[in-house]
């Protein structure tokens, strides 16, 4: 791969938005929640192992992530579980994309890319980033989520202020234009940085 870009940001920041974006420009993007969807589905390589230690949340051959949000509620060693579980897969579907687009610019899409140590493996970051009213308005208008449940995911995340800090970029998603700009402008640093090298 020419180039490891880390995508990331909090729920509701527009993250899935500029990765369009960025596929739009002939990137490959890998997703992360889109990975763990396919190791949820039936025939998926999670499956089993979450079968094994959640049975109750595998239904019709394939993982019920509503059942799961439930045991992790109520079960404290549950979430531990699931990631030494998921982790690992996720991290062999992303090894796979690696290899399947040795001549792209790659931007992974991973949410939790700081929580999880997951920066160290990309050669620089961007963090998507809107002020707070915007995007609790974006994650409540959804109508999948309380604000109960929105502050359960932002106390699990770093703060966005702190994402922006760490990364080599930021974009702001205010608009469409103004993120489809700033990821054009990213673009053209990375091809300097790849002729430079």
């Amino acid at each position: 791969m020419r180039f490891k870009l880390g995508l990331t940001g909090s729920i509701g920041m527009g993250k899935s938005s500029t990765a369009a974006i960025f596929a739009a420009e002939d990137c490959a993007v890998w997703d992360a929640d889109a990975a763990v969807h396919r190791l949820y589905s039936a025939g998926g390589a999670a499956v089993g192992p979450i079968s094994a230690r959640f049975p109750e949340a595998v239904q019709n051959g394939k993982v019920s992530r509503d059942v799961l949000k439930t045991i992790i509620g109520s079960d404290p060693e549950a979430l531990p579980d699931l990631e030494r579980i998921v982790h690992p897969l996720v991290q062999a579907d992303r090894e796979i994309f690696v290899r399947d687009n040795a001549d792209k610019i790659g931007v992974f899409d991973i949410p939790l890319l700081f929580e999880t140590g997951g920066d160290a493996e990309m050669d620089a970051t961007a963090c998507v980033f809107v002020s707070r009213e915007i995007q609790r308005e974006r994650v409540l208008a959804r109508g999948t989520m309380t604000e109960a449940d929105l502050q359960r995911i932002l106390a699990r995340q770093l703060p966005s202020e702190e994402k922006c800090a760490r990364s080599t970029w930021t974009i702001e998603t205010d608009t469409p234009e103004h993120a489809r700009e700033q990821v054009l402008r990213i673009l053209n640093e990375i091809e300097e940085r790849l002729t430079d090298a």
